[in-house]
Order: structure tokens, then sequence, then C-alpha cells
């Protein structure tokens, strides 16, 4: 028995000029959503499911690379592929379930995908700009169809309601655990002394109030105007390469080469504020 295909599902999932396809068409701005992302991972009280699986802790970095693919297979592509890759995480988590014996809360998968709007919205201003209203909107409804699909109940219906939601998510389900110790062990294994102090200050720079509050991350006095002053330029002159081998363990650089979508847009040259 054939699917029948209609017009409708071979439209993109997310419009080819979506605001979305510019964030996550950029490799560095997803390297800096995971790196945010990652401190508040290890705080969010649903982190014992992941190390339930056995996948985060056994490799933190491989895991964040297979969630950003999950999600490039969902923004770049068409209606029909990207609801095929929902459905195949909704089979993922419903086997993780049964094996455990427990469904994963519906708050846990309301929190994942908050962290990665927040996150995106961040990280695009951090080497960008700020995000227009509008934007922000075009943001969250993407992510809020891409939250339906997941069959995630009690999602906030506008940006607003979504932003005061986010915040009483980071008041309540976050906290310091022996897994938040234990994961940021295991970042610093992986990354070594000096990257895992560079992640440590580009998380100060990212994450939220609450986040960096519970982690003790605290920003460098004037990180935050160097890396939008320095990061253009180096990026004009052929640079990008170097930095990412810099910055990346080299059995994770392919990774990161596979972040950059070659289809989507890359951000507009508006000035940094």
């Amino acid at each position: 028995m054939t699917t029948e295909i209609t017009l409708d599902q071979l439209d993109p999932f997310v419009s080819r000029d979506s605001v979305v396809r510019r964030i996550w068409g950029d490799g560095d701005v997803m390297l800096l959503v995971f790196a945010g992302g990652a401190a508040e991972f290890a705080l969010n009280r649903a982190v014992d499911w992941l190390f339930f699986t056995g996948s985060l802790p056994a490799d933190p970095m491989a895991r964040l690379f297979s969630t950003a693919r999950f999600v490039k297979e969902i923004v770049f592509v068409e209606e029909a592929v990207a609801r095929q890759t929902l459905e195949r995480i909704n089979r993922i988590h419903q086997a993780v379930e049964r094996e455990r014996g427990e469904r994963i809360p519906d708050w846990a998968h309301r929190d994942v995908l908050y962290l990665l709007i927040d996150y995106s919205e961040r990280a695009y201003e951090l080497l960008y700009r700020p995000l227009t209203a509008g934007e922000k909107d075009e943001l969250y409804a993407v992510f809020r169809r891409v939250g339906c699909g997941l069959h995630i109940p009690g999602l906030p219906g506008s940006y607003e309601e979504w932003r005061q939601d986010r915040t009483r998510h980071l008041q309540r389900d976050l906290a310091y655990s022996a897994y938040t110790a234990e994961l940021y062990a295991r970042y610093r294994r992986q990354l070594g002394p000096w990257r895992w102090h560079l992640l440590r200050q580009v998380q100060a720079l990212l994450a939220p109030e609450r986040v960096c509050r519970l982690l003790g991350l605290k920003p460098q006095p004037g990180l935050r105007h160097l890396l939008r002053a320095t990061y253009r330029p180096l990026v004009r002159i052929g640079l990008q390469p170097l930095i990412r081998r810099l910055l990346v363990p080299r059995e994770y650089f392919r990774h990161v080469r596979q972040m950059d979508e070659p289809t989507g847009t890359k951000p507009s040259a508006a000035p940094l504020r």
C-alpha cells in the first residue's frame, strides 16, 4: 500500500526565507546553541532519563550533535519528510519509556523544546543582532509546530505566553544534582582544561541568570564586546575553519562541518547592537 503525498506535504516545513533557517543553517550559531544548552541540560531535573539511556554521559558531545542533526532534518526538508523525522523521534522516546517502565514527563519535553528556542535567540543575538519582534514570533511558531509534531501538550499559543512559561520552567525544573556534577566532569574530560574554561565563559554569556547562578558562571568583563568585535573580521579573512579546529576536539570536527547547511541563507550583515 502506497502513501499518497499531497502538494502541501511537498512544501518545506520551514519557509526558505525564515529566520529559523538562518539560525540553524549557521554552524557557529549552532555551536553556541549547544554550548549554552549543555549548561541547562546538566541542571534539568529530568536529566536522569538521558543517564538511563547512557547516551549523554557516555559521550555528551556526540549526544548534542545528534540532537542538532534531528533538528536540521526537520528545518531543512519538506513537510512530509519533517513529519517522518518527528515520528521517528516519538518512536525513540516510546522505546525508552517501555524499557524503563515510565513515561517521560510532559514538562521535560517542554523543557528541551524551550531550551532550543531560547538559545537559538540568544546565540544569534550574540554573534549577529537581536531578533526583531516578528522574527521572535516566527521562531516560536516553528518550534511550536515541532512540539505539536512530538505530541507535547500545553504549549503556549504565542511567543509572549511562551516567554512567561519559560520563566516558570526555569524556576521549577532546574537544580544542581549529582548528575550535574558528573556531566560537567565528563564535559571537562572531553574538552580538556582550556576548552573547558572557554566553554564556561561562553555559557556565562548565553545562559539565563538562574542557570548562571546555579552553576557559578561569571563572564569575563568585556568578553561579549570582544567576541562581537572580532568574530566577523576573522570569518571574513577566512579563519573560520582554524577557529573551529581550535575550539572543538579533533574527533568531532566532522560533525561541526555538517552543521553548516549549504542551502540555508546566511545572516544579513546587520550591525551589531
